[in-house]
């Protein structure tokens, strides 16, 4: 019988480049205060952080659609 780290490894790897088309992942990286002090406003306020990118994402457009 396979174990669940087994069952998950295989299931990954048929599904590796499916979820490499539809998803990116950005390689970035913040002052350490700064990650620290955003990840528990994120925690205390229940926010995801793919919601703050959305919003930001968003905030961002109007900004820069009103300068045009």
């Amino acid at each position: 019988m396979m174990t669940k780290k087994e069952i998950d490894k295989r299931y990954e790897d048929r599904h590796k480049e499916e979820r490499k088309a539809a998803h990116a992942v950005w390689g970035t990286s913040m002052n350490r205060e700064d990650f620290d002090k955003l990840n528990k406003f994120l925690k205390d306020n229940g926010i995801k952080k793919i919601e703050l990118i959305y919003v930001g994402w968003q905030a961002l457009q109007e900004q820069y659609k009103n300068k045009q």
